[in-house]
Parts: structure tokens; C-alpha cells; sequence
């Protein structure tokens, strides 16, 4: 997929969130780069087998106190090729880039992985 098309597909995952969330978006950037580089995936400390398919680097809004202010922006970075390399279809990378924005995304709200992972598996139970 040409990159023009993959960061619309992400900047209109972005555009889809509920708008109280995308009120909330600031000082962040959300940026598409082809892979992850060797210190980002030492960083994130991967299990074995794992692929990273987005990071969240900054500090999370429940994080932040009073004296918050005057830092860089937030950084979201999407990583096109792993998005790609584990989805058959267009239609699948659409799917998987909206879900990795959102996780992201969570990531800034202060969201761990680990509640991230009960609130998948409670809403596979439900649907």
C-alpha cells in the first residue's frame, strides 16, 4: 500500500473516534513509519513472537499535573509494514489500523495493556 493511503487510513481512524476523545488530543503527534527501529522495540520489551504495530510515547494524561506544560508533544507512532505483513486484505488493515489507533490512543488516557486486554476479552464474552 502506497504511504499517502496508509496514513489516510490512520488519520481517518483518528477522525472516527468519539469526538469527547478527539477533543482531548492534545499536544500529541500521530505519525506513520514504515517499522519500528531496533531501540523502539528494545523499549517496548516484547514477548518473544510479538510483532509492534504501534507505540505511545509520552506521558499519559492521568499523568500529567498542574505543572504539565511547556514539553514536546506526545508521540503516536503507526508502523506500516507489520500492520501490513500480518493482514490478507485492504479490508483487514483498515480494521487493524483503526484498532491500533484506538489502542494507542488509550495508551494516552492513561489505558495499560493489561486493562486493555480484560476490556478485549470482556467484549468478545458479550458479542
Amino acid at each position: 500500500m502506497e504511504l499517502e493511503r496508509f496514513e489516510s487510513l490512520v488519520e481517518k481512524a483518528v477522525l472516527n473516534l468519539p469526538e469527547e476523545f478527539q477533543e482531548r488530543l492534545d499536544n500529541i503527534d500521530i505519525v506513520v513509519e514504515e517499522e519500528p527501529s531496533p531501540e523502539q522495540l528494545k523499549k517496548s520489551r516484547l514477548e518473544k513472537g510479538m510483532t509492534l504495530l504501534g507505540l505511545y510515547e509520552g506521558v499519559p494524561l492521568t499523568e500529567r499535573s498542574s505543572y504539565y506544560g511547556m514539553v514536546i508533544p506526545d508521540k503516536i507512532t503507526i508502523y506500516q509494514k507489520p500492520i501490513e505483513e500480518m493482514c490478507r486484505s485492504e479490508s483487514e488493515i483498515i480494521r487493524e489500523v483503526a484498532s491500533v489507533v484506538q489502542h494507542e490512543i488509550a495508551h494516552h488516557f492513561g489505558i495499560s495493556d493489561a486493562r486493555l486486554d480484560e476490556l478485549q476479552k470482556r467484549k468478545k464474552r458479550r458479542g
